[in-house]
């Protein structure tokens, strides 16, 4: 069973920066496609940036030239670089992996990002 587990998530003031990672153990980290999904109180998961097994990154509108995802794959790891940071980012963020060819959505545990002054 493939396990997803983030860390980097916390607090920060509005306009700083946090990091969140997400790791994996699995041998077949390269066949998994890679993204961040988010879900403040009161709203549904949606999707935040994704990263797919050829390097093809996705965003949402909201976090265009905010957010930057990045996989390593020898070290089995995908990152979200979140930069310039809104009260309106605030909500648990979930790893999320699917495999090429497969429906199925695999999730971490999620990790809180609180943006406030």
């Amino acid at each position: 069973q493939v396990q997803l587990v983030e860390s980097g998530g916390g607090s920060v003031q509005p306009g700083g920066s946090l990091t969140l990672s997400c790791a994996t153990s699995s041998t077949r980290f390269t066949t998994f496609h890679m993204g961040w999904f988010r879900q403040a109180p009161g709203k549904e998961r949606e999707l935040v940036a994704r990263i797919l097994v050829n390097g093809r990154t996705e965003y949402a509108d909201s976090v265009k030239d905010r957010f930057a995802i990045s996989r390593n794959n020898a070290k089995k790891t995908v990152t979200l670089q979140m930069n310039s940071l809104k009260p309106e980012d605030t909500a648990i963020y979930y790893c999320n992996a699917v495999a090429v060819g497969d429906s199925r959505y695999l999730w971490g545990q999620g990790t809180q990002v609180t943006v406030s002054s």
